[in-house]
């Protein structure tokens, strides 16, 4: 099984920066893309695959930086110049295969809340 644990998210007031993290742990064969997701949506943020091309929302880009450690199967999402309306619960989704499966799947973290106070 494949565990994910984000942390990092807090308030802060528009303009200012916060830097989100996320590790996954388990037992894991391999991992394929990373990423991060905003509400219950999930409405896409930012992702990263094992190559480390990027993707982003058109309302992040020059704003936020995904960026990944492979050795530490870590994920981080770098948030500056934020706005109230990037407030909310952000999630963090990784493509891993485990041990004994072998085939990728999805698995999604908890959620860490951002607030952006105007």
């Amino acid at each position: 099984q494949v565990q994910v644990v984000e942390s990092g998210g807090g308030l802060v007031q528009a303009g200012g920066s916060l830097r989100l993290s996320c590790a996954a742990s388990g037992s894991i064969f391999s991992i394929n893309a990373m990423g991060w997701y905003r509400q219950t949506q999930r409405e896409l943020v930012a992702t990263i695959n094992s190559g480390g091309s990027t993707n982003y929302a058109d309302s992040v880009k020059g704003r936020f930086t995904i960026s990944r450690d492979n050795a530490k199967n870590t994920v981080f999402l770098q948030m500056n110049s934020l706005k109230p309306e990037d407030t909310g619960v952000y999630y963090c989704n990784v493509d891993a295969a485990a041990y004994g499966d072998y085939s990728y799947h999805n698995y999604w973290g908890q959620g860490t809340q951002v607030t952006v106070s105007s």
